[in-house]
């Protein structure tokens, strides 16, 4: 069994190609893509070989953990049956290269406790599953409401969205490029540099941007928590004095779990949580170079999916 795939053959190099699949066990799925997302943060690192080293990495590669499509085989004892809609957040099932993350093909296999079934209305909205997660996983880092989130691109929006979802006030929102402070639901955007509010207990930055930490610390209140929940490909320091007179704490939201896809899934399924308006842009796979430099390099791009029923 083969696929197209997107493949990274190198840092800066990328093509569509044709590549083996393994052979899918009792408890695997093989699904068929519908549609990818492109992920700006850590899909460009992986690109521009900017990303930190770890286990597994390789070129080439195969990237993409925003995948959603249709069961086309179900084993045995996958939990799964042919026909379901499912989110695919990754794969490792390709002969000639790696699976980082392995999603972004017309035709994946993966174990079926990997998979998620989902039932959404607008089936490409799916692909921002593990944003929408991300975002969840974020908001509950700390005990408390966040009141600010910095940055707002996709996943800046779903933390707002998530905070006012899950029964909190509206926060403010910093976003430096002002191409990306509309599409605003329920609160407000500004730039840092004209945004005159109080200080923040709780302050979320969704940018990546390790400049955006000082500026951050400075609109803490005493004991105030910074979650960090981009992913950061440079070294992150701040200064010192500012975080010691606010007795700062600094917290890292890393991967989202089970529990918190479940939150999002039942979150959109009673309405509270909207993810429509997000995706801006769509793709054929056969004009993937072009596609994936708008999405690293467009701020107007907020999300670019790959739409597999346009494959050749």
């Amino acid at each position: 069994m083969h696929s197209a795939a997107i493949v990274f053959e190198q840092p800066r190099k990328l093509a569509l190609r044709r590549l083996a699949l393994t052979t899918a066990e009792p408890s695997d799925i093989v699904v068929e893509s519908a549609f990818s997302g492109v992920s700006s943060g850590t899909e460009k690192m992986l690109f521009e070989g900017t990303m930190p080293a770890f286990p597994g990495m390789r070129y080439p590669l195969v990237p993409g953990y925003e995948t959603v499509g249709t069961v086309v085989e179900a084993g045995a004892t996958s939990g799964h049956a042919i026909g379901e809609q499912v989110f695919v957040p990754g794969a490792n099932c390709y002969a000639d290269a790696a699976g980082l993350f392995g999603a972004t093909a017309s035709r994946i296999v993966l174990p079926g406790a990997r998979a998620v079934k989902i039932r959404f209305k607008e089936t490409e909205e799916a692909t921002l599953l593990a944003l929408a997660a991300t975002a969840h996983h974020a908001v509950c880092r700390v005990s408390r409401p966040a009141s600010l989130v910095v940055g707002h691109g996709v996943l800046g929006r779903l933390v707002a969205r998530m905070l006012i979802a899950t029964g909190n006030p509206a926060p403010s929102v910093w976003e430096r490029q002002e191409s990306r402070r509309d599409g605003a639901e329920g609160y407000a955007v500004t730039a840092p540099d004209i945004d005159r509010s109080l200080r923040h207990d709780v302050i979320i930055d969704a940018s990546g941007d390790v400049s955006v930490v000082d500026l951050a610390i400075q609109r803490l209140y005493r004991r105030g928590d910074l979650v960090l929940a981009g992913f950061y490909g440079e070294r992150i320091d701040f200064a010192f004095p500012a975080a010691f007179m606010k007795e700062a704490s600094v917290a890292i939201a890393a991967e989202f779990t089970a529990e918190d896809v479940q939150a999002v899934l039942a979150l959109v399924e009673t309405g509270r949580l909207s993810l429509a308006g997000l995706i801006t842009h769509h793709s054929a796979p056969s004009d993937a170079a072009s596609a994936y430099r708008t999405a690293f390099h467009d701020p107007d791009c907020l999300k670019m999916i790959i739409d597999w029923r346009k494959a050749a």
